[in-house]
């Protein structure tokens, strides 16, 4: 049977699921689109459904990507509309799209980015979004949320923000990691971070120690100490999930997915000439 890679922009409030991927006996986002899926194209054997970036339980997504091979016969445009019919209002495929040769949504990204949003006292909650944001006692500086984070930036080992996972890396390179105040009339606070891929818990823990610098319960130095530890820090609390959202993830043009592909596939290390393009074959995009 003749295929073709098809990607799917996705967008989900993860309130009410048990994460990114399928769980026997759990509601989980990779379930329903696949169990759909396969209704709407009678799909057999069952639709390989590949993300960008696995998200946790009660973590949401505006720009999750995903891709899927499916027969050659199946008209893109005609299975997102189907989809919209079907998928409850808590998911939405807000495209689906012929990919490009060679890609590859979990491998060819070059980059993902995450918003944590949080309400202090400085704040004025909204009822009709609390369920998007996370509340913490006191009030808290964004800027030196953001000088704390500027520390650190760059290729480095961030298992002191990461919970162990045999046979996955915990280096990464942070791309951005800085804190301001929303614009909308809850005036709270949005910490995006952004990295080629993420270790499991990696932006909740990142969250958790920014929070904790910027609330002035630890002094800015302490982050270096954290970021020095070479396991994970007991003291670096893993913010809730309710807070997440995945904001974007980038791709390179049409014709340097293949070598990204590459670059992707290959194992990360310290090493000086390392540069910002690889990622760990075991835990590229992460599960945040």
């Amino acid at each position: 049977m003749t295929t073709r890679r098809l990607r799917l922009d996705i967008g989900y409030d993860g309130s009410g699921f048990r994460g990114w991927a399928a769980q026997p006996g759990q509601r989980t986002v990779q379930g329903l689109l696949t169990e759909w899926i396969d209704r709407l194209v009678r799909n057999r054997p069952p639709t390989q459904l590949v993300v960008a970036g696995r998200t946790d339980a009660g973590v949401h997504a505006r720009g999750q990507v995903a891709h899927i091979d499916l027969p050659l016969e199946v008209d893109p445009d005609d299975l997102g509309h189907r989809l919209a019919r079907v998928l409850p209002p808590d998911v939405v495929v807000t495209r689906v799209s012929v990919a490009p040769a060679d890609f590859d949504a979990r491998f060819a990204a070059l980059w993902r980015r995450y918003v944590y949003r949080l309400w202090d006292d400085n704040s004025v909650p909204d009822p009709l979004v609390r369920h998007h944001v996370v509340r913490v006692p006191g009030s808290l500086d964004p800027q030196l949320m953001t000088m704390a984070g500027s520390r650190l930036l760059g290729l480095r080992d961030f298992v002191a923000f990461s919970k162990h996972r045999d046979g996955a890396t915990t280096i990464r390179t942070l791309l951005e990691c800085r804190a301001g105040r929303g614009e909308d009339r809850c005036h709270g606070v949005e910490l995006t971070v952004r990295a080629d891929a993420f270790c499991h818990s990696m932006v909740r823990s990142l969250t958790g120690a920014l929070v904790a610098v910027g609330s002035g319960r630890r002094p800015l130095d302490w982050i270096d100490e954290v970021a020095s530890s070479t396991r994970r820090h007991g003291a670096v609390r893993v913010m809730p999930a309710a807070g997440l959202c995945l904001e974007e993830v980038a791709y390179p043009p049409p014709d340097q997915l293949a070598t990204r592909v590459g670059q992707s596939r290959a194992v990360r290390s310290l090493a000086p000439d390392y540069g910002c393009r690889s990622a760990d074959r075991h835990a590229s995009g992460g599960l945040q």
